[in-house]
């Protein structure tokens, strides 16, 4: 029984503290591979289990990716094409129905770039295919030379273009920070704290952010709304999900959703290795008694 690992290019191994999942699994005796998920070499319909781990290249090949997605056995895929569909691009984040979440608008060129910055006064805007902060603006003046034009924000990041998100600025992030919370084959699992580097706003770790493992506290009960909102949507189980949170007028809100292919934090805390093992064990299972669909 095997079970592979998608990754990408750059990280041939995995994602960062890959060590640790791999020690978890083999000590559940689940034979994995890592495999590039564009290597034409690699015969998926060979594993029993597909699990989309640190494919991050996807941003810029996305049209790519999820064709390659679609084109796998949908049983043994973990959370399935159509929600990788669904949650690639931010304008998921204008459809989340009863959820609390960061007011966010959808912009296909500079004219609505501009009216969305005009309405919050100090924006965020984001590509809607992005990943790790990449091309992300802050904006104050709807006249703003950038606005429109593809963003290169980091060397070792892509040059990513439009269509947007624009967002208003959630200042809370300074002094609160952003809460990411895992819910793992539909249990609640560990908690980051993230904060932003020094004059960013960005929680990533290429812009100087900051992440810490810590209790669950104040937001497992909005994790598990966010959870139980993707098994409404999409009629079956989830079987991952990365929440995460920012604190706007008052209270925690949902400011995106991860589906696809969120990092554990491995490197930072072992927590989520376990869990993630045990759901590759009980879906391998599931299919091992179902047999192929």
């Amino acid at each position: 029984m095997t079970v592979l690992l998608a990754t990408s290019g750059g990280l041939p191994r995995g994602e960062p503290g890959a060590a640790v999942l791999d020690a978890a699994l083999r000590e559940r005796d689940i034979e994995f591979a890592w495999a590039r998920w564009d290597d034409p070499a690699v015969d998926w319909a060979a594993a029993d289990l597909v699990a989309v781990r640190s494919t991050w290249d996807y941003v810029t090949r996305h049209t790519e990716f999820l064709a390659w997605a679609s084109s796998l056995d949908q049983s043994r895929l973990l959370n399935g094409a159509d929600v990788f569909a669904w949650n690639h691009d931010k304008r998921y984040l204008t459809d989340l129905g009863d959820l609390p979440a960061v007011p966010t608008l959808l912009a296909d060129d500079r004219a609505g770039l501009a009216d969305a910055v005009r309405r919050f006064g100090t924006a965020v805007v984001k590509p809607r295919v992005g990943a790790g902060g990449a091309g992300l603006l802050v904006v104050t003046d709807p006249d703003d030379p950038r606005l429109g034009r593809p963003v290169r924000s980091h060397p070792d990041h892509p040059e990513l273009d439009g269509p947007w998100v624009v967002q208003p600025l959630v200042e809370s992030i300074r002094e609160h920070g952003e809460a990411s919370v895992y819910v793992i084959d539909g249990r609640l699992g560990q908690r980051f704290a993230k904060l932003p580097g020094e004059d960013d706003v960005r929680v990533n770790e290429e812009f100087g952010g900051r992440v810490r493992a810590v209790a669950t506290g104040d937001v497992g009960d909005l994790a598990m709304r966010a959870h139980d909102a993707m098994v409404e949507r999409f009629g079956r189980p989830v079987d991952y999900l990365r929440v995460d949170l920012l604190r706007w007028e008052g209270s925690w809100v949902v400011s995106e959703l991860e589906l696809i292919e969120p990092g554990l934090y491995l490197d930072v805390s072992p927590a989520n290795a376990g869990p993630f093992a045990d759901l590759l064990a009980a879906r391998r299972r599931t299919h091992a008694w179902n047999g192929p669909v």
